[in-house]
């Protein structure tokens, strides 16, 4: 019989251990302050849905990344989230349902069926910010300069932002005429920019199509990407122009506010699951092949639950944060504490531990290695000294 090692975890699926985990929560902690400084309201969505609310209207991608079960007190099927953002749509348009402006974020574990790229985790945790309610170029913008907040705030430098925009694609396709199952294929291959898979996708179709389609995947670069895609799509496809210009005066305005931030432009970019309506956006740094922070708008998800707003976010790994954070330095020392009930010395210990420092009761012959101070009563007051080597 094969022996199982019940120390094991699935594949993609990792703990984190103390000093990391230290790191990971103060990173979530040091966020979430910054993104309410931003006016931004915690929320808490479940770690799990009924299949009806957590996947509805948001595409295939999601829902083949969703596990589910089936619920023992109702029998319906329940979900594991995969993202949260849905779930922070559904509590905008339903729990909350505020007129005007609503900011929201987020921080919590979700879970992948598979990885989502080669050295992805399964069991991400999932930290991000929306705005709801305003469809202005003005709300993209605060939400880019957000998520370039928190990467910066996480120590992180040489960020690239990579800017796209649905409505490119969206123009090129109504002007090509395709059926619902070429679209799909057509999408297929321009989301993982495979040119072998495109040319088979549009394969038969007339060449004034193919070459109008197949030129997204040329359309990607600094600036100068713009006014190729101008000469490129004024006559073709005219409407991806407000989307041309959308991209323009959003790049702008973010280099207004952190000049000398490198801008990328790939026009061709449909990231996310299917679910984003306009502007799409991501975070890069050197050395680490996946976008670290991506976001987009995606208007109307919330219609499924009687409220149709407006919608932009973006989202965040910690645990791929964590790997790249830039810490303050070793944290200090703690102290070593008798283990006794001396009244002086608890309230000592009390005293200490609300100041911040870590007081740890000696409850062996040796102090725990983690401290370099200990207490010791001197002419009966108790006193933090250097500890006896």
């Amino acid at each position: 019989m094969k022996t199982v090692d019940r120390w094991q975890l699935p594949d993609g699926v990792e703990e984190v251990l103390p000093e990391r985990a230290l790191v990971v929560e103060r990173l979530r902690r040091e966020l979430l302050d910054l993104y309410r400084s931003w006016g931004y309201q915690l929320v808490i969505p479940p770690l799990m849905e009924f299949t009806e609310s957590l996947l509805i209207g948001l595409g295939r991608d999601l829902d083949l990344l969703t596990f589910k079960m089936t619920d023992q007190v109702s029998g319906r099927t329940l979900g594991i989230r995969a993202d949260i953002t849905p779930q922070v749509a559904r509590i905008d348009a339903h729990s909350l349902a505020q007129p005007g402006v609503t900011r929201l974020c987020y921080a919590g574990s979700t879970l992948h069926t598979r990885p989502q790229s080669l050295l992805a985790s399964r069991s991400p945790i999932q930290l991000g910010a929306e705005l709801y309610g305003d469809d202005s170029l003005a709300a993209d913008v605060e939400v880019i300069g957000l998520m370039l907040a928190t990467l910066e705030h996480a120590g992180l430098a040489d960020i690239t932002l990579d800017l796209g925009h649905v409505g490119v694609y969206e123009a090129v396709l109504a002007e090509a005429g395709l059926s619902a199952e070429q679209e799909a294929d057509v999408f297929d291959a321009l989301q993982r920019k495979s040119r072998p898979d495109l040319a088979e996708a549009l394969a038969g179709l007339e060449q004034p199509v193919v070459k109008l389609i197949t030129g997204l995947l040329d359309l990607h670069g600094d600036a100068a990407v713009l006014t190729r895609a101008r000469d490129q799509l004024a006559h073709a496809a005219p409407g991806a122009l407000v989307a041309v210009a959308a991209l323009e005066a959003v790049a702008a305005a973010v280099e207004r506010r952190h000049p000398g931030l490198p801008v990328y432009f790939d026009l061709a970019e449909l990231r996310g699951y299917h679910y984003h309506t306009g502007m799409v956006f991501a975070a890069y740094v050197p050395g680490h092949g996946q976008a670290l922070a991506n976001g987009g708008r995606y208007n109307d998800v919330g219609k499924v639950f009687g409220r149709a707003r407006p919608a932009t976010g973006f989202a965040t790994d910690l645990k791929a944060l964590m790997a790249l954070f830039t810490a303050a330095g070793p944290e200090r020392g703690a102290i070593s504490a008798p283990d006794a009930e001396t009244p002086g010395l608890l309230a000592r210990i009390a005293a200490l531990r609300a100041s911040g420092e870590i007081v740890i009761n000696c409850l062996g012959a040796q102090p725990d290695p983690r401290c370099d101070r200990e207490l010791v009563e001197v002419a009966g007051e108790w006193l933090v000294q250097p500890l006896a080597s």
